[in-house]
């Protein structure tokens, strides 16, 4: 049996084997089979989550997906999100004619076919996402969105060199390493946290034998954290919400409403311009964030007549209300949540799938409204220093 990528550690009576793989790499999957089938452990500890494992493991899941409520329930950023870094893993892993986390499959395989206890042993990716997102301020998190769209429409072929490099990341820091290399601070929640809670998942599998199936990134950090103690509970706690963005989004319009006013009592034809460049701002913005998404008329018309409103209104945005509209008048079929999984395998198919465009018409909709609010916000200002 070949032992490169293979880390054994002795702990406490108990034998740890653990695998390091690459997440789109054929030779990985192959080697799992073959070193779990060799060593027929107590146990399998899996790179996976609860809801990446459902991912996996129900892949038809999409058909039961209720868009309408995904929009009401606000998780249309998060939904995008994670199936344009899902695109990013399925386009590498197309290019090499293999199927995105087949380690992580064979692992779940070969435990059910040797009679291990399967653990999943990775953290809550929306917990990662949100201790990532609290740690890296405003800026930062304009330039992570930046960088991971980036990294997922990026058209560039990856050679056999690359990927043997991605050895040494998983998928999330392969989308994010230039952004790591400029925020240091990611690394901590990306890797380090995350090498801490798999230890300790790891070190709790019953039995006295143990193999875990790990992104190759994770193995030198893992192989020192295994013998410490962890706190679980610490590593799954998501950070408090700050007030400021909640006092800032509702200072906005109550200042906007107020400089208004007082606009209309001085001079009410000023007040008027104001009012007209509010509104054509945010709805014009916001109506062509969702032209651009490829919005029916009426969802374009809907951005359009809510943005100026829901501006005014932070637990409300015009985005919800155009994907709404989108969906009641574009509803997908059966087929567009069939095909979701492939369709994200390009720019051009975010935009056909009838399912991500709504998500696409969410998202830019919200973003053309927050432009409106700034270039708006500033145009009401400039007339009201105006007529002082």
């Amino acid at each position: 049996m070949v032992e490169d990528n293979i880390t054994r550690i002795h702990l406490d009576g108990k034998e740890y084997i653990l695998i390091g793989t690459a997440h789109v790499s054929k030779h990985s999957a192959e080697q799992v089979k073959e070193v779990i089938e060799a060593e027929k452990p107590d146990a399998v500890c899996v790179e996976l989550d609860k809801q990446r494992y459902q991912s996996i493991t129900e892949g038809n899941k999409w058909k039961e997906m209720d868009i309408i409520q995904v929009i009401k329930e606000k998780k249309a950023s998060l939904l995008l999100m994670n199936l344009a870094i899902s695109s990013f893993q399925n386009r590498m892993a197309n290019q090499f004619g293999i199927k995105a986390g087949q380690e992580m499959i064979q692992g779940i395989e070969s435990a059910k076919e040797t009679g291990a206890t399967l653990v999943l042993a990775d953290r809550n990716i929306q917990i990662t996402f949100a201790r990532i997102w609290g740690g890296i301020g405003l800026k930062g998190k304009a330039l992570l969105l930046s960088q991971v769209v980036a990294g997922i429409f990026s058209k560039e072929s990856i050679t056999e060199e690359e990927l043997e490099k991605m050895k040494s990341q998983d998928t999330l820091q392969a989308i994010l390493n230039e952004f790591t290399e400029t925020f240091p601070r990611l690394k901590k929640p990306l890797i380090d946290e995350r090498d801490q809670y798999l230890a300790q998942k790891i070190k709790e599998a019953p039995g006295e034998k143990i193999v875990a199936v790990l992104g190759a990134a994770h193995v030198p950090g893992i192989k020192e954290e295994i013998k410490k103690e962890q706190d679980l509970a610490k590593l799954t706690s998501v950070p408090p919400k700050s007030k400021w963005p909640k006092i800032i989004g509702w200072s906005i319009p109550v200042m906007i409403l107020a400089i208004i006013a007082y606009t209309f009592i001085a001079n009410p034809q000023a007040g008027l311009s104001q009012t007209f460049s509010w509104i054509l701002w945010h709805g014009g913005l916001s109506a062509l964030g969702a032209a651009i998404a490829l919005g029916h008329p009426l969802t374009v018309l809907t951005a359009f007549l809510a943005a100026p409103i829901t501006s005014l209104n932070p637990v409300l945005a015009a985005g919800w209300f155009a994907g709404l509209a989108q969906a009641y008048v574009r509803r997908p079929s059966v087929k567009d949540f069939e095909t979701l999984s492939e369709d994200v395998f390009s720019v051009k198919g975010f935009w056909k799938n009838k399912v991500s465009r709504i998500l696409l018409i969410v998202v830019l909709s919200n973003l053309g409204s927050t432009l409106g609010t700034v270039i708006g916000g500033a145009d009401v200002i400039r007339v009201f220093f105006e007529n002082l």
